[in-house]
């Protein structure tokens, strides 16, 4: 029986369009679940949409429409993302729905039942725009004596009757939580962060409201509504199974592998929520991963720059796998980075096109005028052609190393080390000139790089799955020979097999030098 392996995105807030820093992080997690897939695994990956609280209550009311119909059209939106970037999500989980309101309702009896959660008056600041409660000392300064969040957003003092969990309760068995795995939190940076405000003076938090209607009740209180986050994460147990703990489904894929958030909601992940699970008696998530911003040329996104970009601008100006590409390979996942009109062309053109593309496109050529359109029949190998075809078999243990702590860069450096290697070899062995001089030699060389093509063709897979299907369609890889189970010596390439005429899949980017679209 296959090994489990459950990947979330955050479920996006219905307050706005998707823009390149949802689309980011949902490709994260398509890129790891299809390369675990690929690796043998049952994946359970799924995203969603967050729909209560007060901001969309407000922002319904601006429309002069029913929250829920509100709901209903922005959650098409982000719905509408996984077609348009090839995401192969097995699931779209909203808050709206009925397994979620029973499932949150669900896991608020278990904490209640456990004396973590009690009735109080909550009086203190709160952000409507990021749907959290901000102790004094965490507010900054805005224009005009102005107080903001941590964020940077307006803040408003609130008094209201209010659950309350005892979170103050849980500092040390939130440290012990965090100590038993390093890897618990990713980056590191992110651990440390969490650990260090675990360890200052935890609060107790207010997990309910008053002053609005659009939410979860309160089992057995209905003038209360659900705190958002409380809601909100519990859809991540609601997609498993949850409250059926009993479930093929929960036992199989709870507690999930990965959850996949932005560092802004860092906390609730990694302190809230491991917190609720574990005071109602479930296991908590195996790592939380937080991962960095994107800036548009140097400018952090804004409404009043207008420089959100809008996911499928990207598709139509670049195309789907090479911005699929850029964004998990130019900067090191966790860290912030800059997407700019430069960096994806020079990505395009100098990594897709002149070193992958080039590099098949020439092989196969080769082969299609030299080899009468057939796998060539390879000879005695030399040092230099098992100098390449070891690494490439080894290749799969390298990045699968680097995707087990979602490395997902060093994971296609480690790719692109090989097709530098393959084009090199490719220079120093010149087949075109062996033709003449030694066609055995030839045969042998460019049967090398193709069983060195198929490999990483396989491997690409997770990231650009439309071009690497071409390559191996034109290595006639049948469809049950792709996944990692025939890396190595398992489904060599077979001397002799007829191959299509060989097409370039990675064509350079020729476009205009102006700004981003």
């Amino acid at each position: 029986m296959a090994e489990a392996y459950y990947i979330t995105t955050p479920i996006y807030y219905v307050n706005d369009k998707p823009h390149i820093g949802h689309a980011y992080t949902t490709l994260a997690c398509d890129v790891i679940a299809r390369f675990m897939r690929l690796d043998g695994y049952d994946v359970l990956f799924m995203t969603g949409t967050d729909e209560h609280g007060q901001k969309v209550e407000k922002s319904a009311h601006a429309e002069n429409t029913d929250p829920l119909a509100f709901c209903n059209r922005v959650s098409q939106n982000f719905h509408d993302l996984s077609p348009l970037l090839n995401f192969t999500n097995d699931g779209f989980i909203r808050t709206t729905e009925e397994r979620h309101t029973k499932a949150s309702q669900a896991l608020w009896r278990a904490v209640a039942d456990a004396g973590d959660i009690y009735l109080d008056k909550y009086a203190g600041w709160y952000s409507v725009r990021d749907e959290a409660y901000y102790a004094e000392d965490e507010l900054q300064d805005g224009p005009n004596g102005q107080k903001l969040s941590p964020f940077g957003s307006p803040i408003e003092w609130v008094e209201e009757p209010s659950y309350f969990f005892r979170l103050s309760q849980w500092q040390d068995r939130l440290l012990s939580y965090y100590e038993a795995d390093p890897n618990r939190i990713l980056p590191i940076s992110r651990r440390n962060e969490v650990i260090s405000f675990v360890k200052s003076e935890l609060r107790d938090l207010s997990v309910s409201r008053t002053s609005f209607r659009w939410g979860i009740p309160v089992p057995g209180d209905d003038d209360h509504i659900m705190y958002v986050w409380f809601d909100a994460l519990t859809n991540y147990i609601t997609a498993a199974g949850y409250p059926d703990t009993e479930s093929e489904r929960f036992k199989t894929f709870w507690p999930a592998n990965v959850h996949m958030v932005g560092k802004d909601i860092l906390r609730f992940h990694a302190v809230y929520w491991p917190a609720f699970l574990m005071s109602a008696g479930i296991e908590p998530p195996k790592r939380i991963f937080a991962h960095g911003w994107w800036t548009v040329e140097g400018q952090k996104m804004s409404k009043s720059l207008g420089n959100f970009i809008p996911p499928q601008d990207i598709v139509e100006k670049y195309g789907l796998d090479q911005a699929r590409y850029f964004m998990m390979r130019e900067l090191p996942f966790g860290n912030d980075g800059n997407f700019s009109h430069t960096a994806t062309v020079n990505r395009i053109n100098s990594d897709l096109a002149n070193d992958f593309g080039n590099l098949a496109q020439r092989v196969l050529s080769m082969i299609n005028k030299n080899c009468k359109g057939a796998v060539p029949t390879p000879g005695l190998l030399k040092v230099d052609d098992s100098a390449l075809l070891v690494p490439a078999r080894e290749l799969v243990d390298k990045m699968r190393s680097h995707i087990e702590v979602q490395a997902i860069h060093l994971a296609l450096t480690a790719l692109w080390d090989l097709v530098g290697q393959a084009n090199r070899y490719v220079d120093s062995q010149a087949p075109w000139a062996l033709n003449k001089t030694d066609p055995e030699r030839m045969a042998t060389v460019l049967y090398v790089l193709a069983e060195v093509i198929r490999h990483l063709a396989i491997l690409a897979q997770p990231v650009v799955p439309d071009a690497a299907g071409k390559m191996l369609d034109q290595l006639a890889i049948p469809q049950d020979q792709r996944d990692f189970s025939n890396l190595g010596e398992v489904n060599m390439l077979e001397p002799t097999t007829p191959l299509p005429k060989p097409q370039g899949v990675f064509p350079r980017y020729s476009g205009d030098d102006g700004a981003n679209s």
